[in-house]
């Protein structure tokens, strides 16, 4: 079995990317797909797909933040009970400041392997390598011999070269896992290699039951978060220290032990998760000291309790300060390393083990959150509901990672999701934001000199009230002309024409605008403007009529303005008709563009109001606006009106005739009124 001989496997390869199916919006967006919903759509889908991507790559810098994230959620979680069958026989403060420096000769060693195995204890586990002979070998050695329960550590070193005695070594090999099941799904995932092995002195070996491996792979933070069960070296598999003492407490024999290629390794029926070469994530149990701490001075006085050690995995390492292997963890930055052993022996014991999800399913989780949070931001714009749906994505991203974590013992990658979903907020929100901002001004450019700035801002706030192109919608519409113009254009110098005639048409533009009409155009001295557009209104008719009524009052006023200056008096005609036309943007794109109304009813409107002429009336309305304003008119919304009819006229395309009305105020104490038109006889109109 070869491998490079190196402290961290190969990056693994990749799985494919998920295809994700474009389609099925229109139903989602209540039956035809909208561009302006459709662009951030796909923003957010480029954004996942982008981050899918790095999933697959796995930059270290985003790598090193789920790491953090796993540390984060161990000190959430918090210690756990750890299994009563575990404690540590510490080389502490005490026990050097009693048995000398460190390190001790072999016979006080000895003499706590005989008082261990006294006190009945399970397993003896050294965390401390015999590596060079000493003249008490042969004590120590008997002592391990008679306990019959002792496992030794080894090490593995991947930088130098392999040396004669790394090569068919017997009392090594008995150590190796004896069955492997799908070897050849090592193929892709070697486990990792090592070149050379450090031993105990091999009188130790002898008398021992097993050796185990105690290599440490800490991530490139320095953080240890991955237990190498599996080692590759002269084409055997040797386990980890803490795999060995689990195997050997549960009674599980040597041959019973089995490697399953790049899924884990079954103890009994016991099943320890790994990942394709052979490592599993470390389940620490908590901080230092979470598991019993017995000083190797009081078990060598005797005054720790054999039911203290009795039965249980007993763990030889140092703990004391200067001496110990310190590492750091989740849980703190100097851990004693005998202390990591401890958590990896208590996960199997108490079948605690804890896995990362699958790629494929990290997968799902980014693609799914992220297709959702799409949906939810483009179909929201305001930005406290997104921001909502941000903050609840991200919450239930937390809530789900954290359960997963503590109660199942899965480790859910949070990052990929988590800065997508902020992403996705912050594209599509400025996204939303530049093109609402563009839509504003366009909306504020085109009609700002139609209607007033409120109606604008609202326009500004729902822009599809105010659709592109052609739209047909029951509009009132106001004619206004001022009478005889010509003439007295003709009269009067130009100069005084366009004074007075901007003097009237400014007073005429407040009062559509105070009565919310939209101002169409000046037609030389003639005003066109409607009701029911942009905005719809559902009192579109009585609005019109108000603001026809305040022109008049208006127009009396300036009427008396002008006389007392000595001025030229100007007066004027209004015609009123509701009726549906095509409204919108009318003109050449790109060029020149007027918000306007077409239709035969604009037309008619523009004929009534020239009707003024012959009735000698100021106002004049069609039966079609005052079937929209009977009811309020006679309930007095009107003040004293009276509503007269004049004739009948038939429209150039039309079948049916119209009722042309005229408006007349009336005295204070009189009830509004409607009088009908007696007459039968229906009059034709003609083109202007």
């Amino acid at each position: 079995m070869t491998s490079p001989a190196a402290k961290h496997p190969a990056t693994p390869p990749r799985p494919g990317l998920c295809s994700v199916l474009a389609g099925g919006l229109s139903v989602f967006w209540g039956g035809k797909t909208e561009g302006r919903r459709l662009a951030p759509f796909l923003i957010g889908l480029l954004l996942t797909l982008l981050f899918a991507g790095a999933m697959h790559l796995r930059p270290p810098f985003l790598e090193n933040i789920e790491a953090k994230l796993l540390d984060y959620r161990f000190r959430l979680r918090g210690a756990l009970p750890p299994p009563e069958t575990v404690v540590i026989a510490a080389i502490d403060e005490k026990s050097i400041g009693r048995l000398g420096r460190w390190p001790w000769d072999r016979d006080v060693m000895a003499r706590l392997v005989e008082r261990l195995d006294g006190a009945g204890a399970g397993v003896i586990v050294f965390d401390v390598i015999f590596s060079e002979a000493e003249r008490h070998d042969p004590i120590l050695g008997l002592a391990i011999g008679n306990a019959g329960n002792v496992l030794l550590p080894m090490v593995f070193d991947f930088d130098q070269p392999a040396k004669a005695t790394d090569t068919g070594n017997k009392l090594l090999q008995r150590s190796a896992f004896a069955t492997l099941l799908n070897p050849e799904k090592f193929a892709g995932h070697n486990p990792i290699a090592a070149s050379h092995v450090l031993l105990p002195v091999t009188e130790l070996i002898r008398e021992a039951m097993q050796l185990g491996h105690i290599n440490m792979f800490p991530d490139d933070d320095g953080t240890l978060r991955w237990e190498p069960l599996i080692i590759a070296h002269d084409g055997y598999l040797y386990p980890s220290l803490a795999l060995q003492a689990a195997a050997m407490y549960l009674g599980v024999p040597h041959d019973r032990v089995t490697v399953q290629a790049t899924e884990g390794i079954e103890v009994g029926r016991r099943h320890v998760p790994t990942d394709p070469w052979g490592r599993t994530l470390i389940p620490y149990y908590g901080p230092h000291h979470t598991f019993p701490h017995l000083s190797i001075a009081d078990i060598l006085d005797g005054t720790i309790k054999p039911e203290q050690l009795g039965n249980k995995i007993v763990l030889i390492g140092a703990t004391a300060v200067g001496i110990y292997d310190l590492r750091v963890t989740p849980f703190s930055a100097a851990m004693p390393g005998v202390e990591k052993h401890a958590s990896v022996i208590a996960s199997i014991l108490d079948e605690r083990p804890l896995q990362a999800v699958s790629r494929p399913l990290n997968l799902a989780v980014l693609l799914l959150s992220g297709l959702l949070a799409s949906l939810l931001l483009t179909r929201f714009k305001a930005v406290a509901v997104s921001s909502a749906v941000t903050f609840s994505g991200l919450g239930l991203l937390a809530v789900a990672g954290q359960y997963l974590f503590a109660a199942r013992g899965l480790w859910l990658h949070l990052t990929y999701p988590a800065l997508n979903l902020i992403s996705l907020y912050t594209g599509i929100t400025a996204y939303q934001y530049a093109v609402e901002e563009k839509n504003a001004r366009q909306v504020r450019a085109m009609f700002s000199n139609y209607v007033t700035e409120r109606v604008v801002n609202e326009l500004i706030k729902h822009p599809e009230m105010a659709k592109l192109g052609g739209d047909r919608r029951e509009i009132t519409m106001l004619f206004s002309d001022i009478r005889g113009f010509t003439s007295f254009s003709e009269k009067h110098s130009p100069e005084e024409v366009v004074l007075i005639l901007n003097e009237y048409l400014g007073e005429m533009t407040n009062i559509v605008f105070h009565w919310e009409g939209t101002l169409d155009k000046f037609i030389g001295d003639a005003i066109l403007a409607f009701w029911g557009a942009p905005m719809a209104q559902d009192d579109q008719a009585e609005r019109a009529m108000r603001c026809a009524l305040h022109m008049v009052r208006r127009l009396e006023e300036l009427q008396q303005k002008w006389r007392a200056e000595g001025r030229p008096l100007l007066d004027c005609g209004i015609g009123l008709n509701t009726g549906e036309v095509l409204v919108g943007n009318i003109g050449a794109e790109g060029k020149k563009m007027d918000y306007t109304v077409i239709g035969d009813h604009v037309n008619l409107a523009s004929r009534v109001e020239s009707l003024t002429k012959k009735y000698n009336a100021h106002i004049l309305l069609t039966d079609h606006t005052l079937d929209k304003i009977r009811e309020p008119l006679l309930k007095g919304g009107f003040g004293h009106l009276l509503i007269k009819g004049l004739e009948r006229v038939m429209v150039k395309g039309k079948e049916h005739p119209v009722t042309i009305y005229q408006a007349i105020g009336m005295q204070e104490g009189e009830s509004s009124r409607i009088v009908e038109c007696e007459s039968d006889t229906v009059v034709k109109l003609t083109e202007k």
